[in-house]
């Protein structure tokens, strides 16, 4: 297993939370006109709202909770559908096969749409490409923590490393989908802390968490919003994030303990590859009208999200910027 350069993912960390910092700020509101103002004629009819992981999970709960507005903002109907499997890549290969018109948007993640295309470009790829997926909207992001077992005897981030020193490859640690931000945290957290995991990868949150509660898993690499709501049933040892995060403050970051271990999960919806500007400027913009009403707002932080305001361009942006760190990180880990 090759080592990371340290300075060099101190780099990576540095240039994503610069990227993150950019990018957090509010937009303004939205309607759902073309680019050079003139009126379009969109949506006249039902919007398909593809989930592409379990029902129960994140990107279920968010879209869930949007559906509502998004009805109320563009005035027709939007069903919810699933399309699960394969960490994502199975709902994102049938999205850039859907036609280009607007009706049917997916839910994306970065650094999913990212990793999954890189890391098996020699293994029939992944269904898709990333620059095939056109981002509407980067609306959520989740930064992601370890937490195992209240009765593991395991207190502290130390004693998890010792028992998996001790132990190699006899932790199990459970993440939604391969090639996925969880799956990235444990290649990730293996290298810098020189220990030896076993990753067990599931469908989505709903699943890994499920497993985990009931004992099947040692540990998870979960995202906050699962600690948040589900934190009372299980010891969070340290989370990922750049400051003590908000909802957890009782949780120590990895900086907080010394170590420079940063990753996260954002998260939003895209479209297939040739789609209209237009259209695509009346998503983005309806979603950021979603996104400037403070109950939405509200709701994330109080279930352990962080709300974003990537509007499309600055959504493609930052998936071009972030193309090439997890590349180079990638080849660092897995010498790809």
């Amino acid at each position: 297993m090759s080592k990371i350069r340290l300075l060099g993912l101190g780099s990576i960390v540095l240039l994503l939370s610069l990227v993150l910092v950019a990018c957090f700020g509010g937009g303004g509101g939205a309607g759902t006109g073309g680019g050079d103002g003139d009126e379009l004629a969109f949506p006249t009819r039902q919007l398909n709202y593809m989930v592409t992981w379990d029902p129960g999970g994140n990107a279920d709960i968010e879209a869930r909770r949007q559906v509502p507005v998004l009805e109320e903002i563009f005035g027709v109907r939007v069903d919810i559908t699933y399309h699960v499997g394969g960490g994502g890549s199975i709902g994102w290969a049938e999205l850039v096969n859907r036609p280009p018109n607007g009706y049917s948007f997916a839910t994306i993640n970065v650094p999913h749409i990212i990793l999954q295309p890189i890391e098996r470009a020699g293994a029939g790829g992944a269904g898709y490409e990333t620059h095939q997926i056109e981002p509407i909207m980067l609306f959520q992001g989740t930064p992601i923590g370890l937490a195992v077992q209240e009765d593991s005897g395991i207190y502290t981030l130390d004693d998890f490393i010792e028992a998996a020193r001790a132990n190699p490859g006899g932790i199990t640690v459970g993440g939604s989908g391969t090639m996925s931000g969880h799956h990235l945290a444990y290649f990730m957290f293996q290298e810098m802390f020189d220990v030896e995991l076993t990753y067990v990868p599931f469908t989505g949150m709903a699943p890994q968490v499920q497993a985990f509660l009931g004992g099947h898993i040692d540990a998870i690499f979960g995202n906050s919003d699962t600690l948040v709501m589900q934190g009372d049933q299980m010891r969070i040892l340290a989370i990922a994030s750049q400051e003590t995060f908000p909802q957890l403050p009782e949780v120590p970051t990895f900086l907080d303990l010394g170590h420079d271990f940063v990753i996260g999960i954002e998260r939003g919806v895209g479209l297939p590859p040739g789609t209209p500007y237009e259209i695509r400027r009346a998503l983005s913009d309806g979603f950021m009208e979603l996104m400037q009403r403070q109950d939405i707002q509200d709701a994330m932080y109080a279930d352990g999200f962080i709300p974003l305001f990537m509007d499309m361009d600055e959504a493609q942006a930052f998936i071009e910027e972030m193309t090439v760190v997890y590349s180079a990180l990638l080849a660092d880990l897995l010498d790809l």
